[in-house]
């Protein structure tokens, strides 16, 4: 059974705190768009799919606390709230998308004569509700497609082994992950031999989430440090490399966790297929290229200590953008819900499937 990162019924929401793992489990009780904005920015929750979700929840439960019977003043107060949490980790675009699209709902029932502040509030709510079940059932359409694209450059019925980055499972999504997703289809198909999952430093997501998730499923797995992966795939036959995005550019430009970049080449010296797994909502097609991608810087204290161990010279400087871009030309494929796009495709193909989940 896959961990559950966000315990949530109507007017009240959970989060696991993952800044206690693996160690502790905790879940922190959020009341609102300010305990929403405070969880995403302390990287309590954190994955771009469940950072958009936690965010929108959260407004969800303050909207309902809301007396207001104006709807122009409640359409107002969505919006600068959907802003609000959209500042909070600026790389990840899902929070980004699904924030312009429940403005545009709320500009709509807003506008609606026949609709009552009550029916106004019901439907905004249940159509963030409803993003949850939606983000499982994707992130399994991503796992049975990566699993079928990565099957099918095998010679007979042999096992795979993976390679992945940073943690892209249950405490990433609202449930069952998106490149651990794939790991997971694989394993359920009797086709996954062994995965490998990096440390991910400085924030260790591998080595704290992945790791905890694999042992949790018992997945074969083992756990190495960033700077092994060269070794490894020298060492080791290595079938793909499958990891997530926090945000993907309309030439297929990757934003992912910080070490990506660094993978991706080994993985084309190598030979290794790299992909990226990823919902329509992490795809930012108003970005024409990765440079145009806003990295997150985060503070110093990430590389300079374990907890309460400093582990770096005192009076040192520190550098420390929590991700980095890929280039498109690096990538093997891009796994979706709707299917596996070549980079250079996703112009061409990837706007049809969102105007239509937009107009849904």
């Amino acid at each position: 059974m896959s961990l559950e990162s966000i315990k949530y019924k109507r007017g009240s929401l959970e989060v696991l705190d993952q800044l206690l793992l693996p160690l502790q489990t905790r879940y922190v009780k959020v009341d609102g768009v300010e305990d929403g904005w405070k969880v995403i920015n302390k990287m309590q929750v954190r994955g771009a799919p469940a950072i958009a979700i936690v965010g929108c929840l959260s407004l969800a439960v303050e909207l309902l606390k809301d007396n207001s019977s104006d709807k122009k003043i409640m359409r107002q107060e969505i919006e600068g709230k959907l802003n609000y949490l959209v500042s909070a980790r600026p790389t990840a675009v899902n929070i980004k998308l699904a924030a312009d699209e429940l403005i545009n709902l709320a500009n709509t029932l807003c506008a609606g004569e026949n609709v009552s502040p009550t029916e106004f509030k019901d439907r905004f709510i249940s159509n963030i509700e409803n993003m949850l079940t939606k983000d499982i059932e994707d992130n399994k359409a991503i796992g049975r497609h990566g699993c079928e694209v990565i099957l099918k450059r095998l010679e007979g019925d042999g096992l795979v082994r993976i390679l992945t980055h940073c943690n892209t499972g249950s405490l990433a999504t609202a449930g069952y992950g998106t490149a651990l997703g794939v790991t997971r289809a694989l394993h359920e198909s009797k086709r996954l031999e062994h995965v490998y999952c990096t440390e991910t430093r400085p924030y260790n997501q591998g080595a704290r989430l992945t790791a905890y998730e694999l042992v949790h499923e018992k997945i074969p797995a083992t756990l190495i440090v960033d700077s092994m992966v060269s070794a490894l795939m020298r060492t080791r036959k290595i079938t793909a490399v499958v990891v997530g995005a926090d945000r993907v550019a309309a030439n297929g430009d990757t934003a992912n966790k910080i070490g990506t970049y660094q993978i991706a080449i080994v993985a084309k010296y190598h030979e290794v297929p790299f992909y990226v797994a990823a919902p329509l909502t992490s795809i930012d097609m108003s970005l024409t290229s990765g440079e145009k991608i806003k990295i997150e810087e985060r503070p110093d204290r990430e590389m300079t200590h374990i907890g309460e161990h400093r582990i770096a010279a005192p009076g040192i400087n520190c550098w420390n953008p929590s991700f980095d871009v890929t280039p498109a030309s690096l990538i093997t494929g891009i796994i979706t819900e709707k299917g596996v796009f070549a980079p250079n495709k996703l112009a061409e193909v990837i706007p049809q499937y969102q105007n239509k989940c937009s107009t849904n």
